[in-house]
């Protein structure tokens, strides 16, 4: 693969991340997302590139290999879905 190829698709993995990681509309949330897409994008190649484009299954992916995943990625994606519980428990 050329690095003009690898490039592009690693950009496209990386916005795919930054929206599957984007729980509500909270100023918060978008850091964590941010975050989360530079911790994340290797696991998520590494571990769900069979899933790319579909954001759902992505999310769902990287959730069900939690364990496998890199200790930043699972800090920050950890911290994205404590964040996602209590704005549920919140708006209820």
């Amino acid at each position: 693969m050329t690095a003009t190829r690898t490039s592009m698709i690693r950009r496209i993995a990386l916005s795919l991340i930054v929206v599957a990681m984007l729980p509500a509309t909270s100023t918060a949330s978008f850091a964590y997302s941010s975050e989360a897409a530079q911790m994340c994008t290797d696991d998520a190649f590494k571990l769900c590139a069979s899933e790319i484009p579909s954001i759902p299954k992505i999310t769902a992916c990287m959730r069900s290999n939690r364990t496998k995943l890199s200790t930043g990625c699972r800090a920050v994606m950890d911290r994205d879905l404590a964040a996602e519980k209590a704005h549920k428990v919140a708006a209820q």
